[in-house]
């Protein structure tokens, strides 16, 4: 359904970050079903098992996006449907979130592992900090970490973990080369997470898809201005509906 949007949401936090975007998405567009799925509960740091049970799970022949390791998902899965799904729309993910040779644009490797190793030893404090750094670059960081973590659901934390290790797994380079369909994919400039020069490296690899970089915003610029998303979505959707 072209007027179906499902939207993914990304590692720890649930699903409260993005219903600002999505009542901001159908006060856009009345016509327009937006559902935000909940990421997988699952033990297991497999990213097939995690796309297997999405897979199973969300409607086909909609459009499928997501913020942050939402988005990775959402990737792969749109390269999984092919011509079952309408469309892409990823906001803050990266294809590679941790660093390597082929992807430098990313988290460190050593910054992920103390992250991971926090996420053992204290899930509580380790969300926090992720939350922190999700609102770092925000007009009011400490009052967006609080909404964040406010909104985060209570997740064991092997579930946290596994969501971890999926997040370092995931690389969706070519996932979305294979992609056919229209696709948009928006950066944050002071994102904490997601490096800015993200944006460039993945024009590179796709020219001939939309990508645009959100200069003054945080990784959490879904809550922090969902309007302004909103709009750009919502540009990008008529934009295709008129092709």
């Amino acid at each position: 359904m072209r007027d179906r949007l499902i939207l993914l949401p990304g590692w720890g936090l649930g699903v409260a970050p993005l219903e600002p975007l999505a009542a901001a998405l159908r006060g856009l567009d009345e016509h327009l079903q937006v559902h935000i799925e909940p990421l997988p509960e699952l033990a297991s740091g497999d990213p097939e098992e995690w796309l297997q049970a999405l897979d199973s799970t969300l409607a086909q022949d909609a459009w499928l996006g997501g913020w942050s390791l939402g988005g990775m998902l959402a990737s792969e899965l749109a390269a999984r449907r092919g011509d079952r799904c309408c469309g892409l729309l990823t906001l803050a993910s990266n294809p590679c979130f941790v660093s390597h040779d082929q992807w430098p644009s990313a988290m460190p490797g050593q910054t992920f592992d103390a992250f991971l190793a926090g996420c053992a030893a204290d899930p509580r404090m380790t969300l926090k900090r992720f939350s922190l750094l999700c609102a770092q670059g925000a007009e009011d960081p400490r009052g967006l970490s609080r909404l964040l973590q406010g909104g985060a659901p209570d997740s064991v934390a092997p579930v946290l973990t596994s969501g971890l290790q999926v997040l370092a797994q995931l690389d969706t380079r070519q996932a979305l080369q294979a992609f056919r369909g229209p696709q948009l994919h928006l950066f944050a400039g002071l994102d904490g997470l997601v490096p800015a020069e993200a944006a460039g490296a993945l024009l590179t690899l796709l020219p001939d898809v939309e990508i645009g970089l959100i200069e003054q915003a945080s990784h959490a610029f879904v809550l922090e201005n969902p309007h302004g998303v909103a709009g750009a979505i919502q540009a990008f959707l008529h934009e295709c509906g008129d092709d």
